[in-house]
């Protein structure tokens, strides 16, 4: 395919154009607590080796493979893989059911799946599973060569969109190489205009929060920013405080999303400690809203200037927000069977309000009604059937289902779906979507989504509201929003949705049709809602595992009636802020936490009840503070001197200490998590003896928290002379021995943060999973806590277990000074863990190794 001076046979092109760019960076992402980066490179030879392996499960050209996974590095390369022998992608959402994986696989006769997760409840005789998480590792071995036979050309199939999961009959969108590259090929030629200022903020950094397995999650993802030689991150959560501290420490230039999570970061930071923050004119220069709003800037990052939204319609209110700050702000509108774009605002060309300009190739008409019709070379040849077969034609029209206006200077205005629009006894039409803005510009309401709903004059519309605060006046609320609504789009029927959002899509579009069918199956009364029970105890019963009753009680606590530990309290916490794009602070999840709180902090009442909050400010101490002087000249250097001038002295004269294992380390060529028991205040000082040199200084020691904590903020009866003494405690065992807090029971989601950063920077850690020292005239270890499980998992590091033997007897006599041979330090060969192991497997599996390395065990000699 051409366009103007760009030739592109296929797809493939592109591999070949990365393999040119070598070991610069293309993806990175979160694996567990860390970040992996992938080069080129990288992404070419695992591509070719990926598609060695396919062969040998006799995959070959025409042959449908479902992917089906969060989006990764991985993901991509087995998507090249395929394209690489011809066979058919068939993406699929990675929250798809078994049911609809199944269906899938039987409508396009799948030979294979390639998924992050164990597929269950699938009968596998016909078809193989690969694990995707684990798919790089396992093709090492193979070639990384690969033969093209045949080659494929613009009218070859290369994926398979399945768009609706809701129905017993699926449809799936056959999309060609031509149809991709016409969409493509025009981008490039305009992104080559710029590349001679793309040296001068290279690389260009797109954080990418759209799922690969959608159309505009591919463009923007695996093709658009490779166009720059730029890097895309991958981020699995959408909580908006984690995206900009993400954006701001990888230094992001352009953050890809959908308008709903465009919204929640607006509210986050509308709500959070940069409340107040109203932008204004937008006529004024960029340089001086960025001056104006250079908090919000900061918090973000200096180098963060643009947003790129699609798969749904960007509201007004929002995009003026961001403009109004200082950012850049681009829209695209398609439809996966137009591989994606059919209009794309210019970055530098913007019309607010509209959806852009055209893409070259397309001929839009509006039919009666407003509806946008539209034929191209981006157009899908049809749907999948079980022949495969393509049913539309070139010179056929695809009608998208859209109302859409074109203003005098051609920019494409969206209004709204067809099948949405409610059309009145006066035949007058209203758009659902006009409505919704009207609500949602007022303060107390979350969200809103109106439907179509049958009054005594016919159709009308009904609005739905998710509310801020649950005493809100909601007549008030409607009769503010109808002030900027015409006489025929005026709301009069309403309905209060008591769950803390709406069903949703995978891109975050509102899932109209389940809404209305939940309000006439439990509407019981006008103004009022009956709603299954909320996705807070659906979460919490997910993660529990316990079974409750449609309408739990609010009252039921996390920790005694759902049975949630500390860290199921956490993975409850996760799933909530990803869910409903929340930062929720952590010690407010205890062990006497209700159902009814959470739902409370998931709604953003907390603030305005005053009970609750009150409960929660006595509740909620001093955060943990984790140091970063600790790890920096001349703090570095000081602990080197100490080490060798006291430490090492004292703690050789007073354990005599022997040595054991210490050839188990030789080929550690990175960081290692360190895991030991623990006996007394010594214990560091002991493993850092014991360790070689090369290991020695580069160690993070995990201490009792609530122990730091009280050190650097004691309590407010403490005096003058013990707050001293408490401070030069905290400083001393801080610079000797670079220790981080570690808490026993909330706070420890930031300490795994600060883990994986000292793992980051090449420094090992070590942990003492008993949470705390045993007791004198303890003769055994106790059982090591879960979390040491979960936090191996994540960091992906290899594990070292650590014995220090002898300490118990020492303890219990009490004797301060032992005979030689008394004491000793063994440490075993490093281990790794599969991230499919449960964490108290792995915490048990742990303890076992440790209990193995007693000195009757041991048969190395010492060091």
């Amino acid at each position: 395919m051409q366009y103007k001076n760009i030739t592109r046979e296929s797809l493939l092109s592109y591999l070949d154009d990365y393999q040119q760019r070598g070991s610069e960076t293309v993806f990175v992402h979160r694996r567990g607590l860390r970040l992996v980066s992938w080069s080129y490179q990288q992404l070419v030879s695992t591509a070719r080796q990926i598609s060695c392996e396919l062969r040998t499960h006799e995959i070959g050209e025409g042959d449908r493979v479902i992917l089906c996974g969060l989006n990764s590095p991985e993901w991509a390369a087995a998507f090249w893989a395929c394209l690489l022998i011809g066979a058919v992608v068939v993406p699929l959402d990675n929250e798809s059911t078994a049911d609809f994986l199944s269906s899938i696989q039987q409508q396009t006769g799948a030979k294979l799946i390639i998924a992050d997760r164990d597929v269950q409840g699938i009968k596998q005789s016909d078809f193989t599973v690969l694990r995707l998480d684990t798919l790089s590792d396992g093709v090492s071995s193979q070639s990384a060569e690969t033969h093209l036979s045949p080659k494929p050309n613009d009218a070859t199939l290369a994926q398979i969109i399945f768009t609706s999961g809701t129905t017993s009959a699926p449809k799936g969108v056959m999309l060609t190489h031509g149809n991709l590259l016409a969409n493509l090929l025009p981008v490039e030629h305009e992104v080559a205009k710029y590349l001679k200022w793309e040296r001068f903020v290279h690389p260009v950094r797109f954080l990418n929060l759209v799922p690969l397995s959608h159309v505009f999650g591919q463009i923007m993802g695996m093709f658009v920013p490779q166009l720059l030689g730029g890097e895309v991150h991958f981020h699995d959560s959408l909580n908006p405080a984690s995206i900009a501290e993400r954006t701001r420490k990888s230094r992001i230039s352009v953050i890809v999303l959908v308008p709903r999570l465009m919204t929640s970061l607006r509210h986050w930071i509308e709500r959070s400690d940069l409340q107040g923050v109203v932008p204004g004119d937008n006529n004024r220069s960029v340089l001086k809203r960025w001056w104006k709003f250079r908090r919000v800037h900061r918090r973000f990052g200096w180098k963060f200037w643009a947003l790129v939204s699609g798969g749904a319609t960007l509201d007004n209110q929002t995009e003026n927000f961001w403009r109004g700050l200082g950012f850049a702000v681009l829209q695209g509108y398609g439809m996966t069977e137009t591989a994606s774009l059919i209009s794309v605002t210019h970055p530098f060309k913007s019309s607010t309000g509209s959806i852009g300009k055209l893409m070259p190739g397309y001929e839009v008409n509006l039919e009666q009604g407003g509806e946008i019709v539209v034929r191209g070379p981006s157009v899908s040849p049809g749907y999948w059937t079980s022949e495969g077969q393509a049913f539309r034609t070139a010179e056929q029209w695809l009608h998208t289902g859209d109302i859409g206006m074109i203003d005098d200077s051609g920019n494409l205005h969206f209004q709204g779906r067809a099948k949405d629009v409610i059309v009145t006894a006066a035949g007058l039409n209203i758009h659902p979507e006009d409505l919704e803005e009207a609500l949602n510009r007022q303060p107390e309401v979350h969200s809103s989504c109106v439907i179509n709903s049958q009054g005594a004059n016919g159709d009308e519309p009904l609005a739905v509201l998710i509310l801020r605060k649950s005493n809100a006046n909601v007549a008030a609320i409607i009769d503010r929003a109808n002030r900027s609504l015409a006489e025929y789009q005026r709301i009069r029927r309403w309905h209060i949705w008591n769950a803390p959002d709406f069903p949703l899509t995978s891109t975050q579009k509102i899932l109209r049709r389940q809404v209305a069918a939940t309000i006439e199956a439990g509407m019981k009364r006008s103004g009022h809602l009956s709603v299954p029970n909320s996705s807070v105890v659906a979460e919490a019963m997910r993660i529990s595992g316990e079974e409750l009753s449609p309408g739990a009680d609010p009252s039921l606590k996390l920790a005694t009636d759902l049975k949630l530990d500390s860290l199921g309290r956490i993975e409850l916490l996760s799933a909530l802020e990803d869910k409903y794009q929340i930062e929720i602070d952590e010690a407010a999840f205890t062990e006497a936490t209700t159902v009814g709180d959470v739902e409370d902090i998931v709604r953003g009442e907390v603030s305005e009840v005053s009970m609750l909050q009150q409960a929660r400010t006595a509740a909620v101490p001093p955060k943990f503070s984790y140091s970063t002087w600790s790890h920096r000249f001349p703090v570095t250097w000081i602990r080197l001197l100490l080490f060798y001038t006291i430490i090492l002295p004292v703690t050789l004269v007073m354990s005599r200490l022997r040595v054991h294992g210490t050839a188990n380390l030789r080929e550690v060529t990175g960081p290692v998590l360190f895991v030991a028991n623990h006996v007394t205040m010594g214990d560091h000082a002991l493993i850092l003896a014991g360790l070689p040199f090369r290991l020695r200084h580069r160690l993070a020691i995990a201490m009792e928290g609530e122990r730091l904590r009280t050190w650097l903020n004691p309590g407010a009866d403490t005096g003058f002379f013990m707050r001293l003494r408490f401070l030069a405690q905290y400083i001393l065992v801080t610079t000797f021995f670079h220790v981080f807090p570690l808490p026993r029971k909330s706070g420890f989601r930031r300490s795994f943060e600060y883990a994986a950063a000292c793992i980051e920077r090449g420094d090992s850690v070590l942990v003492f999973p008993e949470g705390e020292r045993a007791p004198r005239g303890q003769m055994h270890m106790s059982t090591f806590k879960t979390g040491i499980g979960l936090l191996a998992q994540e960091l992906g590091v290899p594990v070292v277990a650590v014995m220090l033997d002898g300490l118990y007897e020492l303890k219990r006599r009490p004797q301060y000074f032992a005979s030689k041979g008394m004491v000793s330090v063994t440490f075993s060969s490093p281990m790794k863990f599969d991230r499919s192991m449960s964490t108290p497997a792995i915490a048990k599996e742990l303890q076992l190794q440790v209990e193995k390395l007693s000195r009757s065990d041991s048969c190395s000699g010492p060091a």
